[in-house]
């Protein structure tokens, strides 16, 4: 096998020296936040996605080199390593053929073929297996007659030396190899409904069939899920003769011998027996694998993109947590997020007290001048949207609203975080709170609940939970880290994907604000408690001080490239408190905008990528790069599912991005799905390189269900 640096740069599609120094950075212990933002220059510019995947390569491709040499060591203790079992394993490229290799030499549970070599029947199978024609079977097989070890006749005998050369066949990796690549070519997944009577979700697959090969990730976890909920049955149609032949062609030396029959059955019942519902559960396996990667890949773009999503500050904002029976939960928060009141009213089923709730909401929206309602879109939304727009028309304030993504907000509200933030506030009301705050700083707010638990994914409840936590871990960190986070306000929970803090350094710098009241620059975070230097090279650039008593430190320049930067700044006639002025800083934007970098860089001894990182941010201190995102849709009127009619356009949010397309939030109850086949008038391999959660899009309707209350739309206009 070639070099880990080799294969990792082959795979990414970058220079293989891009990757030794990424690896050694990441030795060194750096995070992949830093080193995206801060060390482009040894990386050669890798993206925060590159990085993770790189890091990802890496643990699995050193994983293997280590399970290679415990196989390699296994094997010689049992004095059975040659030099071509060492060569094929060298030159394995995966786990399963690292596994496949070692299978004849594990250890195993007792088998028909372990029972045959207690009895002694090991030395007559080689006989069979190696086909010596000069010896005559039969006779040779009397010779292995023993009543005390229950081989009473030489039908015993055949079948006890059967069973261990069907097992060695089995624990062939050549023919498994073989296997499974023709499987891979030209086997079909067969799925058929375990009850066609019974109806379920999944009766698109009570009859259903598709090339392995072309099985998209979507269609394999629904699969898996309709099989593992009784409603489907999955068998793998592979072609068997040729198989069968093909270990025949490999194995018996022609068919004129006197073993050929017996081979042959062997052979055959070795596979039916032994090798076929094996690789029938490795290949399911592997496909599920692979499924499950593309989900949490689709399930962790979506949710950066969510997480990424443009606040609306300097707004009172009232919270509307929809519900039925236990009513809407209300909650008014003011503009920096401080809770200001809160309430439950009953403008939906069974109450129906449509007057009561707007008299109460009407003297809330007055007392503290809301200007945004922010309603949850779970249960309830549409009846109560259908309110809040009729109760809007009769204001004369003027006042908006926006559906906000309420996933998680029950989640959040039951957990320690919420009591320790909320803990005289009724534990229903906290929800509201939430939505509120969703709206004004989806960041802040989404970070305080399980990753999972944000609901923009497919399948997320079916996958590797290990695999899906790490992955939301790390577009978490890559999300918080591109926002940056204000020192003096940031929550622990914001605080603790911040490059370099862990969970018990953000509850230290929280209790030291408290002790001390608000950090006044970036260095003083080294004597917060188990913030040590390490630590604080790592978070220093992702930290924000707005008022604090260096300007630069509300931008992401690093306290590494400080003299750089008041170089810089110097040598176009500013200093640093000039950024915190909106003319000058104008000015410097269209200064800085004119610079040669490969000039100023040379001349302040500094990489072109830091140069460039560092201009951009003195020229747009302080600003969140969430503004460049689009902010949701404001409505102050309903549209109800009776008022769609095809061909009509409209704006929408999407809400969520899958394999086969992109749910579109049009404002009816349910989101309508603009299948991929509809993205464009052009092919769209994949659907997230044409849209993102969050995005604004213009769709045409093209279908209405109105017994589903499902709609099609196209984004083809």
């Amino acid at each position: 096998m070639k070099p880990i640096e080799s294969l990792i740069a082959e795979e990414l599609k970058v220079k293989e020296k891009q990757v030794e120094a990424t690896i050694k950075l990441i030795d060194e212990g750096n995070t992949i936040p830093f080193i995206a933002r801060y060390r482009k220059e040894v990386t050669g510019g890798l993206s925060d996605e590159q990085l993770r995947e790189l890091g990802e390569r890496l643990t699995y491709l050193r994983n293997l080199e280590k399970r290679k040499e415990e196989v390699k060591n296994s094997i010689e203790s049992q004095g059975k390593l040659t030099e071509e079992l060492i060569t094929q394993i060298e030159e394995a490229l995966t786990l399963a053929e690292v596994e496949d290799i070692y299978r004849p030499y594990k250890q195993k549970k007792r088998t028909r073929a372990t029972i045959a070599k207690e009895r002694g029947l090991e030395p007559f199978a080689k006989i069979l297996e190696q086909q010596k024609t000069e010896v005559d079977l039969y006779e040779e097989a009397k010779k292995y007659i023993n009543p005390e070890k229950e081989i009473n006749t030489i039908d015993d005998v055949m079948n006890g030396a059967k069973d261990i050369v069907a097992e060695n066949i089995s624990d062939s990796a050549q023919y498994r190899k073989y296997i499974k690549k023709v499987i891979y070519r030209e086997g079909m997944i067969e799925v058929k409904a375990s009850n066609p009577e019974e109806k379920s979700n999944y009766e698109m697959y009570y009859e259903f069939s598709e090339k392995i090969g072309k099985l998209p990730s979507h269609r394999i976890l629904a699969i898996n899920r309709g099989e593992k909920e009784g409603f489907l049955k999955v068998k793998i149609e592979k072609p068997v003769d040729k198989i069968l032949y093909y270990i025949e062609n490999k194995m018996i030396s022609t068919n004129k011998n006197p073993y050929y029959e017996i081979l042959k059955d062997t052979i055959k019942d070795s596979f039916e027996r032994l090798i076929e519902p094996s690789v029938d559960r490795e290949v399911r396996s592997d496909l599920t694998e692979k499924a499950e990667e593309k989900a949490i890949k689709v399930f962790g773009s979506n949710a950066k993109q969510l997480l990424l999503a443009a606040p609306i500050k300097g707004l009172t904002v009232m919270g509307f947590d929809p519900a039925y029976r236990t009513g809407c939960k209300i909650a008014v928060i003011d503009e920096t997020g401080k809770l200001l009141d809160t309430t439950t009213v009953y403008p939906t089923e069974p109450q129906n007290d449509v007057e009561g709730a707007k008299k109460t909401l009407k003297a809330l929206i007055k007392k503290h001048h809301v200007t945004m309602i922010a309603i949850g879109n779970g249960t309830a939304s549409r009846e109560s949207e259908a309110f809040v727009a009729e109760m809007i028309g009769e204001l004369e304030e003027e006042i908006y609203y926006a559906i906000v993504s309420e996933a998680g907000a029950s989640v959040y509200s039951a957990s320690k975080l919420a009591t320790q933030e909320y803990p005289d506030v009724n534990v229903s009301l906290r929800g509201a709170i939430s939505i509120a705050r969703r709206l004004q700083d989806p960041l802040a707010e989404l970070v305080k609940i399980d990753p999972k638990a944000i609901g923009v994914g497919q399948y997320q409840h079916d996958v590797n939970q290990t695999k899906l936590n790490e992955s939301l871990t790390g577009v978490v960190e890559d999300a918080v880290n591109k926002v940056g986070v204000d020192i003096n306000t940031a929550t622990p929970s914001l605080l603790s994907y911040v490059s370099g803090i862990n969970k018990t350094i953000a509850s230290n710098i929280v209790k030291y604000r408290d002790e001390n009241g608000k950090i006044k620059e970036r260095k003083e975070l080294l004597k917060v408690p188990k913030l040590g230097k390490v630590a604080y090279e790592q978070c220093a650039g992702f930290i924000r001080i707005p008022g604090g008593t260096n300007p630069l430190e509300i931008t992401a320049v690093h306290p590494e490239s400080y003299e750089v930067a008041e170089a810089l700044l110097k040598e176009l006639s500013y200093q640093t408190e000039d950024l915190l002025e909106k003319e000058k800083v104008k000015e410097l934007k269209e200064k800085l905008e004119k610079i040669q970098v490969e000039e100023y860089a040379k001349k302040l001894q500094i990489g072109e990528m830091t140069l460039r990182d560092i201009i951009a941010e003195l020229g747009k201190p302080g600003r969140d790069p969430r503004e460049e995102m689009p902010k949701p849709i404001l409505r102050n009127d309903v549209l109800k599912f009776e008022d769609l009619q095809e061909g009509q356009i409209l704006n929408g949010t999407v809400r969520n991005v899958i394999d086969f397309g992109a749910f579109v939030d049009i404002g009816v109850k349910h989101d309508g799905l603009v299948h991929i086949s509809e993205m464009s008038h052009q092919f769209v391999k994949n659907p997230s390189d044409v849209v993102s959660v969050g995005d604004i899009v213009k769709v045409k309707v093209i279908g209405i269900d109105k017994e589903k209350q499902k709609v099609k739309l196209s984004m083809k206009i």
